[in-house]
């Protein structure tokens, strides 16, 4: 562990998107604290900008404060990039597991079924499966883990196939293990570096994907978010641009702390590969 961690502090892109990524948290979970008021609530007069009427961040077109809904807003979409990722991941380590250790025409099955969902834009399905079931938080975390687990099947698969040949799989089967204990136990635990670099990565696209539906009104009408704030700025961003910059910064920061984050992560779980790229340097 103390390895782990000190290959991940010699990134230093990531020590500063951790620490970043820590603020973010923080602000989600004293929300309630900082700002003990339904964030819909008015606050102040309408487009009061950043600074007046004790507004840190300005108020909305309705006179809500906006720092109170980046706040709360934090809280959906870690909320939902968290969920989204983990149900993903269940489905996902499935597929591909069951598809690189079985191979034939079960990993054919499986490649197939996951090339189907490929063929059809992300964005445009979660669209699709967001319309179809109306927009809540349950089926914003449903539309993004199905159109987020195809790259982790294959991630899984591709470490199945190269690692169902070595000899500790091989003596697990001579000593009768089941096909589910090998999967789960022998395999999966020396495969799970390319899938928790690829998670940190997931979580960031699944906040980009909320934030876009909810900019285009599909997000669940009960919950503030970043996207919301932001739609709700487009239209009066030339008289009130803090509506609209405040909450993309928070998204920009946060996705940038987790792709930092994955990076360092990937240093740490590789230190070889980050000492081949530092040996060509």
């Amino acid at each position: 562990m103390k390895e782990f961690w000190r290959n991940f502090a010699r990134n230093r892109g990531a020590v500063v998107g951790l620490a970043i990524l820590l603020g973010v948290l923080a602000l989600a979970l004293l929300a309630p604290l900082l700002y003990p008021g339904s964030p819909w609530d008015m606050a102040g007069m309408p487009f009061a900008p950043p600074g007046e009427m004790g507004m840190l961040l300005g108020t909305d077109s309705l006179g809500r404060d906006v720092a109170a809904g980046i706040a709360h807003g934090a809280r959906v979409s870690l909320l939902v990039g968290a969920v989204s990722t983990v149900v993903a991941l269940v489905i996902g380590v499935s597929l591909g597991a069951f598809a690189g250790y079985l191979g034939g025409w079960a990993d054919d099955v499986v490649m197939r079924f996951t090339e189907f969902f490929q063929t059809i834009p992300s964005f445009v399905l979660a669209i699709l499966l967001v319309a179809i079931f109306t927009p809540t938080i349950g089926s914003i975390v449903f539309a993004i883990a199905v159109v987020s687990w195809p790259p982790v099947a294959r991630v899984v698969r591709a470490e199945f196939l190269s690692l169902r040949s070595r000899e500790f799989v091989q003596a697990s089967e001579v000593l009768g293990k089941s096909r589910l204990s090998i999967v789960f136990g022998d395999i999966l635990p020396n495969a799970l570096s390319p899938i928790v670099v690829l998670a940190s990565l997931m979580v960031a696209s699944a906040i980009l994907l909320e934030s876009a539906l909810s900019f285009l009104g599909l997000g669940d009408p009960n919950m503030m978010s970043w996207g919301f704030l932001i739609g709700s700025g487009r239209s009066v961003i030339r008289i009130a641009w803090w509506m609209s910059v405040f909450p993309g910064i928070a998204i920009f920061l946060t996705v940038l702390s987790l792709n930092l984050v994955g990076e360092g992560l990937s240093d740490a779980l590789n230190p070889r590969l980050t000492r081949n790229r530092g040996g060509k340097a």
